[in-house]
């Protein structure tokens, strides 16, 4: 299961994402539609665009789709050959990916305008709900939890250009609340690079050039509880959009148990259902939304209001929503 909002539109199918007609301006001609896809995140990730010559499209799709593809390959927690995978494994990465330390001051950017609740080292927390998920119980025991819960503390990740160290033996971390996002820009600057100008890139987390057929992108948010409804409609005007929910992995049928953690409590945070975030990059949207969740939605749409380009949808496990004051209507 992975987080998702879709396109709700008029035209076509890729991989069960519904798909807006891309078009031109409203007095050029529409170009023909171009797709592609490629396994990385444990999905599919999508490429479409809309482009007069057929080859320079398939050689965009192509180059967004690797683009895609390298940052998986950097920064998956399972794959034995990512960096991320082997800083877990050994507590120090040598030599470490530009793109890697990209994420990686983000992330301690994020972690400290958040006050900690957005940490990359939660992954130790998370290996415990999953060893009691496929053990059959509800959530680890609390003597388990306090023991993955003294390894979490995003200042314990020191990183430069030499090598990136975790402070104490046991840690671990995860950008799988990045990754996607920061795959999302990448894409999008391959197709710039070729020239396109109408697009959509769905990495999990979207990101969209130009305009749909002479109106703006329109995207549906899925109700957190039915999956196929939708909570609210949008017009992302440029931006990326990103959404976390409780229902993407969950450990318990309720979702009270999920694969987001709180730091400070060593559990999911009770109050939220889902966020979905609109911000100019992909990596911000990806982020936001994770740190969201853990905030709740009272702080998340304090601090929102005070980041630029940034706006967000928050709906709470008994259905209650709340949208910033700039969240487009479709």
């Amino acid at each position: 299961m992975r987080r998702r909002t879709f396109i709700s539109a008029a035209l076509g199918s890729i991989a069960g994402v519904t798909l807006a007609a891309i078009g031109a301006d409203d007095n050029d001609p529409i170009p023909a539609l171009h797709s592609g896809a490629a396994l990385a995140f444990g999905t599919t990730v999508n490429v479409a665009v809309r482009h007069p010559d057929p080859d320079l499209a398939r050689r965009a799709i192509g180059a967004a789709l690797a683009a895609a593809r390298r940052i998986d390959g950097l920064m998956s927690i399972q794959q034995p050959s990512s960096q991320v995978f082997r800083l877990n494994r050994d507590g120090v990465l040598h030599g470490p990916d530009p793109h890697l330390l990209a994420v990686l001051e983000h992330a301690r950017a994020l972690s400290r305008l958040t006050q900690g609740a957005f940490d990359i080292t939660v992954q130790p927390l998370w290996r415990a709900f999953q060893h009691a998920f496929e053990a059959g119980a509800a959530m680890p025991p609390g003597t388990v939890r306090l023991q993955a819960q003294r390894l979490i503390g995003w200042n314990g990740v020191q990183a430069g250009p030499g090598r990136v160290a975790l402070a104490r033996p046991g840690m671990a971390v995860t950008l799988n609340g990045l990754a996607q996002g920061y795959a999302t820009d990448l894409a999008l600057a391959a197709l710039r690079r070729h020239g396109i100008r109408h697009a959509l890139v769905d990495t999990g987390e979207y990101g969209m050039l130009g305009r749909a057929a002479g109106r703006p992108w329109t995207i549906g948010v899925r109700d957190p509880r039915h999956d196929d409804a939708l909570a609210a409609r949008m017009a992302p005007d440029g931006r990326c959009v990103a959404t976390s929910g409780d229902y993407a992995m969950a450990f318990t049928p309720d979702c009270r148990h999920h694969h987001i953690f709180d730091p400070a409590t060593a559990d999911s945070p009770a109050e939220l259902a889902s966020v979905t975030v609109l911000a100019p990059t992909g990596l911000e949207a990806d982020g936001l939304s994770t740190a969201f969740m853990v905030m709740g939605a009272r702080c998340a749409h304090a601090l929102a209001a005070h980041l630029p380009g940034v706006d967000l949808l928050t709906i709470g496990k008994g259905g209650e929503r709340w949208k910033s004051a700039g969240f487009p209507a479709a």
